[in-house]
């Protein structure tokens, strides 16, 4: 393999020694509906304004298993991936404030933070377009991969501290912000009570954000004991599983009749999003984190009609580096330890393994690790 010199390394970085940077690298490639392979891709060129990522730990999103099935589209040939935890490897000469060597991560929606959007405060739709703060395993190669290319660094990469291990700010990038982000957009207050369907790694940490915005009756939705069995550790109140009792019902039945001040939808199907509509009261909100493949309809009954004041929101998981600071400063202070999510660990040769288990929901998987291997 041959190997290219890399910008020198700034001052304050913790070796003196001259460093090479691989000319090719191990990449997961969405090929073809059904089939996410390992491929020898470039190292990705740095231009002014990025920043090249070293992986040292990413994992698995539930998006990634949409791409997977060609329910979401996006280029053949694409690296996949939008949670990078890694080590500044090279920087664009226009980047300052960094240092080659430096421990960093990126949320997975990489803001500009210079357009009409993102100074309007909607990054996550940057560019004016939906969804078009999310590029890293979209619309450009992503993380699942020796390295990644992280654009408009300034405005992206985060400084991890020293003392916080990789799986524990492994969630920041994204489950954690989308999460949170579900409790936030409901507008949870103190005193609420919540309800969130499914308990997967999204509504798990829906769950967690809307206990730490003040909820103080959390109603949790799953068909898996043992999910439900670990949002009850997380802090819920409520666990109800669908193969026992009817959700709806069981909710409605838990508050004499009122129904729940928000309701998170985290699955992505239209017999969650209903449910939802449903528990919620009038003048309630469905906070919708899903991601959907099919139509969404909206019963006459449970809209009253368009007149029973209901607010219906969906979220993009919020990026920019100010973002994944404040949810690292929330796993510094103790208030949440996301660690046991990470229920299984590989490397990337072993990533359609990773997949296959993830995809199908098999040995109890909430989150996977993924490790590339690196040349040295």
């Amino acid at each position: 393999m041959t190997v290219a010199p890399v910008r020198p390394q700034s001052a304050g970085s913790t070796s003196g020694r001259e460093h090479v940077t691989p000319s090719t690298m191990k990449a997961a490639v969405f090929t073809e509906p059904g089939r996410i392979v390992i491929e020898e891709k470039p190292v990705p060129k740095v231009g002014p304004r990025d920043a090249l990522m070293r992986v040292t730990t990413t994992t698995i999103c539930g998006t990634d298993v949409h791409i997977l099935k060609g329910e979401y589209p996006v280029a053949r040939g694409l690296t996949v991936g939008h949670e990078p935890v890694g080590v500044i490897e090279q920087l664009g000469e226009a980047v300052t404030g960094y240092v080659v060597g430096q421990r960093v991560l990126s949320g997975a929606i990489t803001p500009c933070g210079q357009c009409w959007s993102c100074l309007g405060g909607s990054s996550s739709q940057c560019g004016g377009k939906a969804m078009g703060g999310w590029r890293l395993g979209n619309t450009i190669d992503g993380c699942q991969a020796g390295y990644v290319l992280i654009p408009d660094a300034m405005a992206n990469l985060a400084p991890i501290p020293d003392h916080l291990t990789d799986e524990q700010v492994l969630m920041c990038p994204d489950i954690m912000s989308t999460g949170f982000g579900g409790a936030e957009s409901g507008r949870v207050r103190i005193g609420d009570t919540v309800a969130v369907f499914a308990q997967g790694p999204i509504g798990l940490c829906a769950m967690i954000g809307a206990r730490l915005a003040g909820a103080t009756r959390i109603f949790v939705v799953d068909g898996s004991a043992a999910r439900l069995a670990t949002s009850l550790r997380f802090g819920a109140d409520v666990a109800i599983n669908f193969k026992d009792r009817e959700p709806v019902q069981a909710i409605l039945d838990e508050t004499s009749g009122r129904g729940v001040d928000v309701a998170i939808e985290a699955l992505g199907t239209p017999e969650t999003f209903e449910s939802c509509l449903r528990v919620i009261r009038p003048g309630g909100v469905l906070s919708s984190l899903g991601v959907y493949s099919g139509k969404l309809t909206l019963p006459l009954d449970a809209f009253a009609a368009g007149l029973g004041d209901h607010t219906i929101v969906t979220s993009l998981c919020p990026g920019g580096k100010e973002r994944m600071r404040r949810l690292m400063n929330v796993v510094a202070s103790g208030r949440v330890d996301l660690r046991p999510m990470v229920t299984h660990r590989f490397s990337l040769d072993q990533i359609e393994q990773a997949y296959e288990l993830f995809a199908n929901q098999r040995d109890g998987v909430l989150k996977v690790a993924i490790q590339p291997l690196h040349a040295s």
